[in-house]
């Protein structure tokens, strides 16, 4: 029987034993998928715990996507340019291989004929973690022109951007400070990749104010990975302003999918996993 689950703090919020339930019955297969709250500083206990306890694979998300790496044998080449890995297979020999979904996640969450006009334009992210690191990886493969991260320190950003500059030295890339943030008129897209608008981290609050999404044009869009709820507080200020959106959800079950496939070698039913998450969302 498969046995995975999904590391981090908080994780009140999460969808992932949902979806990764609904992926295990669309293929005929028991198996279990297990929440286990970490945070940073219980991150070699938990991992000891994994490991002696029958799980093949597991999942992590905030604050651990970065220190994760630390504790790996390998990881693939996504995981490699972003510096973080939110899938991890643990081998027969109890070493850990790390993987990055979140970029394939990501970016098939974006329509195909928005894709499309990534090219050439200007993308504003929000934040600088392991998230802001795979979007950053995602928009450059899409071959925007530049991207600006809006940042509180730009100091614990800049090894992400070097980072990131070495892989895709044809990127401008810059960290601002995101109290400068006031202008979003030459975006062709605003991604959050902060927990602001998370259910049970900052619900009901937007990481920019309404005004500033005014000066957005009306051609552009906000992409917020945050899910739970599913339209955050930011989502609904731009659509109340005309402004594309895409909601985290997509997002969510696209890594999930390639995650449980990487554990499995089996491709779920994508459909059915999202379904399955908008059930338990509506409870």
């Amino acid at each position: 029987m498969y046995k995975f689950g999904l590391i981090g703090y908080p994780l009140s919020h999460s969808m992932s034993k949902v979806i990764q339930e609904a992926a295990f019955e669309s293929i005929g297969e028991k198996g279990s998928y297990e929440i286990l709250e970490t945070e940073q500083e219980d991150l070699i206990t938990r991992l000891k715990y994994l490991k002696t306890n029958g799980f093949q694979g597991f999942n992590v998300t905030i604050p651990l996507k970065v220190p994760i790496t630390l504790f790996l044998s390998g990881v693939d080449n996504v995981a490699n340019i972003a510096g973080s890995a939110n899938t991890i297979k643990i081998m027969n020999d109890s070493s850990m291989f790390g993987y990055n979904t979140d970029v394939y996640g990501f970016v098939e969450a974006i329509p195909e004929n928005f894709r499309a006009q990534i090219k050439d334009s200007n993308i504003a992210v929000l934040g600088n973690g392991g998230a802001a690191r795979a979007v950053g990886v995602g928009i450059s493969i899409l071959k925007a022109k530049k991207i600006d991260f809006y940042v509180r320190n730009i100091i614990n950003a800049s090894e992400m951007l070097s980072v990131l500059r070495r892989s895709f030295p044809e990127v401008e890339m810059n960290c601002i400070q995101i109290e400068s943030l006031k202008d979003l008129s030459s975006y062709k897209m605003l991604v959050n990749t902060t927990p602001i608008g998370m259910r049970s981290k900052a619900m009901g609050l937007s990481p920019v104010e309404e005004e500033v999404i005014k000066t957005m044009d009306k051609e552009s869009c906000v992409y917020d990975i945050v899910y739970n709820p599913l339209k955050t507080e930011l989502i609904k200020i731009a659509k109340k302003n005309g402004i594309k959106t895409i909601q985290g959800l997509d997002m969510l079950i696209y890594q999930g999918a390639k995650a449980f496939e990487i554990w499995t070698g089996k491709k779920p039913d994508v459909l059915k996993m999202k379904i399955a998450a908008l059930e338990e969302m509506c409870d």
